[in-house]
């Protein structure tokens, strides 16, 4: 096997592999080392020698690369050719980054040639300072006692100690943030209006970067969170970054850099950005192209530059709504479809954070044949019904899969969503919509049927009947998980004869961690006490809870209605206002008013989202269902799918 002549002479030379993008040399591998670094296992690296028979130069793989090692591909002697490098320069020693190579020989058990190190020569790297090489000993054979320009490999990385023989600094691998100048690959962007600075493609960054610029246009940008630990307290927020190279990357502020930037970085502007760290990405919360993500402080330099149009306004990679059930949850895809409902907007309360969340449940359809339950959070759900009006054509952007009642998608607020965006599929989709997707019935088939998405309601063809809770045995095929069902049905019997009203009586305080949600009891003195916050109020804040009876032409069932669902009931009153009008003055209760709220809610008919679970008390189980969600009939609606239904029979 022949190794490549001169190549480490040229690596050497060489900024890196753009400057030679037709150079890929045959080496060989003489010796590899694990690099402990403080960052532990997270931070693993492997510092290699790289030899082409005649003379070697010390090398890094770049963390990409680490499997080779791992799965023994790379051992000592191992012959690879080399596909992408980078020449860096630290502490006044050239080392050559490994960015990409294909092995060859993985274990051919001996050593070509007697390579002397590269670094001794008068006319490679600053040690040799220019002057002429002297006979220096093979590799394997150095000097016990080295002077200044001693090799690096046959020295502990230990302490503080220096990997460059008379350096007497600490491990050049240790700060890899360092403000040493690196020889990295560059590129010019002739269309920034920075003309005189140096950009580096988001493609091209890598960990053994010390300096870049890189000019990119932000996709999307996070609210401000806040964390508070034993550690300490502090704040928050990312975007994402797209540039001209097609590739994004993610980034974070933290701290002082959240006062100095948030206000000043507006999504879809395009800025440079240079002065951050970078680190290798976590996956499981980082869904950008790029292998790093970056984190910037109030040190960073972040400029406003002109958008001359050459880096697009978003990454959409797309994937048919069908394919959604060949993905497994948990990943991230982006979408493209028409929205075809929009539930209406609810709140939850968060089991992280025990903040109110506002969410809601959109139906999304496509030319594939399929259509999915689609959750959107915070401001977005807050205004989707009318930023959905109409049946648009919407693009999403990372959103996450999951498998709850088939498959669904959910939205994090800082994912990018556009309203009939200008790509070609928007035409495509319209077209699609008025001829085919809006016109026969069962035109697509639900992929959160079955199970059903929480908050969705239902379309007219994926609706059940009463009686399917008992002929599909829901609630017992596993306890863990609730089923689903919407369907139309009549309240026929509301269960108003509670003890003090059809109510419980909560926590005044609108914040955490009760936000009006846990009961408190009355004391002695006429307070409200919380077991929750361990507050005392003169007052609290009334909730419905009662059961009813639900019926349709197939059976009848037992429903509980909780506080939210039952104001929806009472046309928007509260049970604090039935209260005021009723029971308030001990000595002139109104039975009568109270009990024509209920009379009037009784015998209406209603389109209702039900949860079916397991619920164990006192050691007996027994099936419980619960309205989740109702919405009054649109008679003539029904009328219209009613007919395309027979229609389509």
């Amino acid at each position: 096997m022949s190794l490549t002549h001169g190549a480490v002479r040229t690596l050497a030379q060489t900024d890196g592999h753009n400057s030679l993008p037709t150079f890929m040399p045959t080496v060989q591998i003489i010796h590899v080392k694990k690099v402990e670094t403080p960052g532990g296992a997270g931070s693993e690296r492997f510092r290699a020698i790289i030899s082409d028979g005649q003379h070697y130069v010390q090398g890094m793989l770049a963390t990409q690369l680490n499997h080779l090692v791992h799965d023994k591909q790379i051992m000592e002697n191992s012959i690879v050719k080399v596909d992408e490098f980078m020449n860096n320069t630290v502490q006044n020693r050239t080392v050559i980054i490994l960015l990409k190579i294909e092995v060859i020989n993985p274990d051919p058990k001996q050593r070509i040639g007697n390579p002397t190190d590269i670094a001794k020569e008068g006319d490679v790297g600053a040690g040799g300072g220019g002057t002429a090489p002297q006979a220096q000993p093979m590799y394997g054979q150095q000097q016990r006692n080295q002077g200044a320009g001693g090799g690096m490999y046959n020295q502990r990385l230990a302490g503080g100690g220096g990997a460059d023989g008379g350096s007497g600094g600490g491990n050049p691998y240790q700060n890899r943030f360092s403000n040493n100048t690196s020889s990295a690959p560059i590129v010019r962007s002739s269309a920034s209006s920075t003309s005189s600075a140096n950009i580096t493609p988001i493609s091209a960054l890598n960990m053994y970067m010390n300096r870049w610029v890189i000019r990119a246009r932000v996709t999307s940008k996070s609210d401000i969170r806040t964390w508070s630990n034993a550690r300490g307290e502090g704040s928050l927020f990312s975007v994402e970054l797209l540039d001209s190279s097609g590739q994004d990357i993610r980034a974070t502020f933290f701290k002082e850099a959240v006062d100095k930037f948030y206000h000043m970085l507006e999504q879809d502007r395009v800025y440079t950005f240079s002065g951050g760290r970078l680190k290798v990405a976590n996956a499981q919360y980082n869904t950008c192209k790029s292998q790093f993500e970056v984190t910037f402080d109030q040190n960073a330099e972040i400029h406003l530059d002109n958008d001359m149009g050459d880096i697009q306004h978003q990454l959409f990679d797309f994937v048919p709504i069908a394919q959604l059930e060949n993905i497994d949850p948990g990943k991230y895809v982006d979408v493209v479809g028409v929205v075809k409902s929009v539930g209406q907007t609810s709140s939850i309360m968060s089991k992280k954070s025990g903040q109110e969340l506002l969410k809601a449940d959109l139906v999304v359809a496509d030319d594939s044949g399929a259509e999915v339950n689609l959750t959107v959070w915070g401001e977005r759900a807050n205004e989707a019904q009318r930023a959905y009006v109409n049946c648009p054509v919407v693009a999403f952007r990372r959103a996450r899969v999951s498998d709850f009642g088939g498959r669904s998608l959910s939205l994090n607020q800082s994912s990018p969503s556009m309203v009939n965006p200008r790509i070609t599929e928007t035409q495509r989709l319209q077209s699609w919509w008025s001829t085919t997707g809006n016109k026969a019935a069962g035109a697509t088939r639900s992929l959160s049927s079955g199970g059903g998405g929480a908050g969705r309601m239902d379309s007219f063809n994926d609706r059940k009947t009463i009686s399917s809770i008992k002929d599909e045995n829901m609630g017992h095929t596993d306890p863990s998980k609730p089923d689903w069902l919407s369907f139309k049905g009549t309240f026929n019997f509301i269960k108003k004869d509670r003890e003090g009203g059809a109510w419980y009586p909560a926590c005044s305080n609108s914040g955490d961690p009760c936000k009006n949600m846990y009961k408190v009891t009355q004391t002695t003195d006429g307070n409200w006490f919380c077991d929750k916050c361990q507050g005392t109020s003169p007052s609290c804040v009334r909730r419905f809870i009662f059961s009813a009876t639900v019926t349709d032409d197939t059976s009848t069932t037992w429903v509980s209605v909780f506080n939210e669902q039952a104001e929806v009931l009472f046309g928007g009153v509260t049970a604090d206002d039935v209260y005021k009008q009723t029971y308030a003055d001990p000595e002139n209760q109104n039975q009568d008013v109270y009990d024509s709220y209920f009379t009037k809610a009784n015998f209406t008919d209603w389109i209702l989202k039900c949860k079916v679970k397991q619920d164990t008390r006192d050691g007996e189980t027994r099936v419980k269902t619960s309205v989740y969600s109702l919405h009054p009939v649109d008679y003539a609606k029904e009328s219209r799918d009613l007919l395309k239904a027979i229609n389509a029979f």
